[in-house]
């Protein structure tokens, strides 16, 4: 980094919601904060959204604003982090596919990795860009219209990706160029017509590494069927009076299926 404060002055958002792969976030964020930049973590709720390391719980970034609470006018670039279930969710919200469109409409940079794109994609971002991910979602990405290249680091205007983890060094430093520079530079990939081939195989490492993860708790299988009981039990106004004692009923059934050991099964 030829200047380590090249971003100060510069105020960059960073979407997220609960599920954003931990090192996709924490890497950059603290990337950004030494070159100077000021950061706002933004997503769809108040408080700490809960982080993961591929499938396992990690820890929680406190939230400093909520979607309906920052404009795209007020920030100089935005970073989207991935992990599978994190763009998942934001693709799903109108206020966050909006967001994204106010950073594309006013030309101002967009990094992003992983599973982070299928937001772009979602926002109707993709047709006639050329990117890169998570091989796992290359159709997605092509079938919005986007050339796809299987490279570390892919920038085209003011968009910069990268496939994942496995590309951070690649992706911080051109996260970093794009958001240093006072206009969009061209891509540094020249556009295909036609995009790289799909992957043969999933990705190796993270195939491992789940192969390797330690079993969920019994604690966590409880908490996700509890959650997932409630949420059903008060869905619908007809069922308000009713789901409060649906919940009630959950919430005692799984306490006696822990205390007698009926969850060892799944745990």
């Amino acid at each position: 980094m030829p200047t380590r404060r090249r971003l100060k002055g510069r105020r960059i958002a960073v979407l997220a919601a609960d599920g954003f792969e931990k090192v996709e976030l924490v890497v950059p964020l603290r990337a950004l904060k030494a070159a100077g930049a000021e950061v706002d973590v933004v997503s769809l709720r108040r408080g700490r959204i809960r982080g993961v390391n591929l499938h396992m719980p990690a820890s929680r970034v406190r939230v400093d604003r909520t979607i309906d609470d920052a404009a795209p006018a007020d920030y100089d670039g935005l970073l989207v982090p991935g992990g599978f279930i994190n763009p998942d969710l934001l693709r799903q919200s109108a206020p966050a596919r909006e967001f994204v469109r106010g950073f594309a409409d006013r030309g101002k940079p967009i990094a992003t990795l992983c599973h982070g794109p299928w937001v772009l994609a979602s926002a109707g971002l993709l047709d006639g860009r050329t990117l890169t991910s998570w091989p796992g979602i290359r159709d997605d990405l092509v079938n919005a219209g986007a050339t796809w290249l299987d490279e570390d680091l892919v920038r085209d205007g003011n968009l910069t990706t990268s496939r994942g983890p496995q590309d951070m060094a690649a992706f911080v430093r051109g996260m970093l160029d794009t958001f240093a520079e006072t206009s969009p530079e061209p891509a540094t990939s020249a556009p295909r017509r036609t995009s790289d081939r799909q992957p043969d195989a999933p990705v190796g490492w993270a195939i491992s590494a789940l192969r390797w993860s330690p079993k969920p708790s019994a604690v966590a299988a409880v908490g996700i069927g509890l959650a997932a009981g409630a949420q059903r039990a008060l869905r619908s106004p007809a069922a308000q009076s009713s789901g409060t004692r649906a919940a009630d009923r959950a919430g005692a059934r799984g306490r006696r299926l822990f205390r007698g050991g009926g969850l060892k099964a799944v745990s």
